[in-house]
């Protein structure tokens, strides 16, 4: 049964999120498409940069992520807290970056903000407490991301309708070792799908572009290549908006980016991934080697430490990893978090706990392939 959306992403249980969200009819929207011929492979640079956009305006920090040819993959973690640091005015100003905003919102950013009665300021006030919760709400940042990028699909094939599927799929990430499990899974998608070798082959994930961040290697999607396939759309799009709409591409374009989420072992930064970065990076290239195609299921000799420190069973990690994350179900981690959110939220059952167990308390079983 469909669980409604409010229990699928509470962060009362965590802030980490894994998020998929696919194409219509999972088809080759985003890439090569072997029936037709077709190929969309631009729209995965457009995908990246828009993610990246959002994460500027909303308080929604972006761990991993990967674009594949009819779905994309994200990590996130969404900060409640900064949210509620940020001044009236912050808010209003970030919100109408995406939408227009009613009337009132946009004399009180005006030189007209003195002339509006107290009645007017209090009801601009509602609207930035309705803001507020929509800047760390996840199926707000989903819903503009995929209804921009839908739009700017459309524009270019010169049609309506659907894009993507009706629902994002999210999976809460309880702990740092469901954390570390998802971006690596994330990460290693298109070595998984035989699209790379390496995960700095891997195009269109946050590897890639964290490899390239070190080496200030700029050539990647956020280039002039990628800015002028998003601006010859923009001709196409109707530059017109009407009260409180979703603002036009060519509005959007002016968006900055937000840097990754970044790594700090130390745990002393909360908005942080709590590992270290070369860690993070021996895992990734390990597991790369080990599933990739004709390597299925070797071990390597040297087991990262990572996963020693975290208590994971390499072994069985490391032989599942390209479809681990789809033997748990709304939630990610260890049993006994998902033991605690069972009866938290009065279930009798949450499916992953046997993959959990194996993996985390070297209790092997068979997984599915």
């Amino acid at each position: 049964m469909t669980m409604p959306r409010s229990n699928l992403v509470s962060l009362s249980d965590t802030p980490w999120y894994h998020v998929v969200s696919r194409c219509v009819r999972r088809a080759y929207l985003c890439g090569e498409d072997t029936v037709t011929g077709m190929n969309f492979d631009h729209r995965r640079g457009w995908i990246e940069t828009r993610i990246r956009e959002l994460a500027s305006i909303f308080a929604i920090d972006i761990a991993a992520y990967a674009v594949m040819s009819n779905h994309y993959h994200l990590v996130v973690r969404i900060d409640e807290e900064r949210t509620e640091a940020w001044s009236d005015e912050e808010v209003l100003r970030r919100w109408v970056r995406l939408f227009t905003g009613p009337v009132l919102v946009q004399r009180y950013l005006s030189a007209a903000r003195d002339r509006m009665s107290d009645s007017e300021r209090l009801h601009v006030r509602e609207w930035v407490e309705t803001y507020r919760a929509r800047l760390h709400d996840l199926s707000w940042f989903m819903r503009v991301l995929n209804e921009t990028l839908a739009r700017m699909a459309n524009a270019e094939d010169g049609c309506t309708g659907r894009f993507w599927e009706g629902r994002f799929k999210s999976q809460a990430l309880l702990d740092e070792q469901a954390v570390l499990m998802a971006m690596a899974y994330v990460d290693l998608n298109p070595i998984r799908a035989g699209m790379a070798e390496t995960p700095e082959q891997s195009t269109h994930t946050s590897v890639k572009q964290r490899v390239e961040d070190l080496t200030c290697e700029k050539d990647g999607p956020h280039g002039a290549a990628a800015e002028s396939a998003k601006m010859a759309i923009v001709k196409k799009s109707d530059t017109h908006f009407l009260e409180g709409k979703l603002r036009s591409e060519a509005d959007l374009l002016q968006l900055p980016m937000a840097p990754l989420l970044p790594f700090e072992p130390s745990e002393t930064l909360a908005a942080a991934i709590p590992f270290a970065f070369d860690d993070y990076l021996d895992l990734v290239d390990t597991l790369g080697r080990a599933i990739h195609l004709g390597k299925r299921g070797s071990i390597p000799e040297k087991t990262p430490a990572i996963l020693t420190r975290l208590g994971i069973d390499a072994e069985t990690f490391i032989n599942h990893a390209d479809c681990f994350l789809k033997e748990f179900g709304v939630a990610v981690g260890t049993p006994a978090n998902l033991v605690a959110l069972a009866a938290t939220r009065q279930s009798r059952y949450l499916r992953g706990i046997s993959t959990a167990r194996a993996v985390f308390e070297g209790k092997g079983i068979r997984l599915a392939a």
